[in-house]
């Protein structure tokens, strides 16, 4: 792929039904110049994770044509899942990859989110670098009391309306914050066993927000299809906290309350960099290949 380049790595309220992810799918990668990267779900979390990258104006349409089909498919008044989530189609990020600033990354995710609201009355929050305000920049300010409490909050909080369409959430497919960022690390550390406090607690030693961890989102969720508990974490900034660091944290942290690892998962794709960085750490992970690694996947789209 020549010229500028971004990946997009939207995530979606459904990881159940493989058909509806599937349909999903497809629809991003009819775009032409869209490739698509990577596609996983998850039944626990009831969530899927899409990454594709391309020219900026391809990548923003296969992002809508996703976005579409997520209205379509998905009901979040019938939805239920361990990760937090405001919309059908939850969160789309856009993440400069090649001869693209981060401001002209945000200014396509300002586009794609007045396309969205445009096409689909789907209202939108934007995030991080794409954010109109700074009390938005956070993406879990944003997501704050879900899709129930947000649609209740909008009511009677003006503080609560989004900034693109409104005043009420779409009824089946809520809203969606678009953003765009720098990459992240996502990375499940999953521990042997069913007590899902244990799980929590580790997570609020080791994220930011609890005084752990700087550049670490973290939080204990139950995998019941697993019959175990998981530390799920976001690594904002690969560079400034080590991901090695963490995962020893978090290990040591599980060891005191008597639970072992039972293993670690990456999900979406990581950049070479990353990799370079901590080789045999990521290697270590149950899902690793050379293919999560986002610059060996598009040089195979060549």
């Amino acid at each position: 792929m020549a010229g500028p380049l971004i990946e997009c790595v939207p995530n979606f309220s459904e990881g159940r039904d493989p058909g509806k992810v599937g349909k999903i799918a497809s629809a991003i990668s009819s775009v032409a110049g869209v490739a698509l990267l990577a596609w996983e779900r998850d039944a626990d979390h009831n969530r899927a994770v899409i990454t594709f990258a391309g020219p900026p104006e391809a990548v923003a349409e296969g992002a809508l044509k996703g976005v579409e089909q997520a209205v379509k498919l998905i009901d979040l008044n019938l939805h239920a899942g361990e990760h937090p989530r405001i919309g059908a189609a939850d969160v789309v990020p856009f993440v400069p990859v090649r001869d693209v600033t981060m401001e002209e990354c945000a200014e396509v995710a300002r586009s794609a989110g007045r396309e969205i609201w445009n096409r689909f009355g789907v209202p939108v929050y934007f995030y991080e670098a794409a954010a109109l305000r700074t009390d938005r920049r956070n993406l879990a300010d944003v997501r704050r009391g879900q899709f129930e409490g947000l649609r209740r909050g909008m009511e009677s909080d003006p503080e609560r309306l989004p900034d693109v369409g409104g005043p009420s959430l779409h009824p089946t497919a809520g809203a969606v914050a678009v953003g765009a960022r720098r990459f992240l690390i996502a990375y499940n550390i999953n521990l042997a066993s069913r007590d899902v406090r244990i799980a929590r607690r580790i997570a609020g030693k080791i994220r930011q927000s609890s005084g752990g961890f700087a550049h670490v989102k973290a939080m204990g969720v139950e995998l019941r299809s697993r019959g175990m508990v998981q530390v799920s974490m976001n690594l904002t900034d690969f560079e400034g906290t080590p991901v090695d660091c963490v995962f020893e944290a978090v290990e040591a942290e599980a060891g005191r309350c008597g639970v072992a690892v039972a293993s670690s998962e990456i999900v979406g794709l990581i950049p070479q960099r990353a990799f370079d960085l901590a080789p045999e750490f990521y290697r270590r992970a149950a899902n690793f290949t050379d293919e999560v690694i986002l610059e060996r996947r598009l040089a195979s789209c060549r």
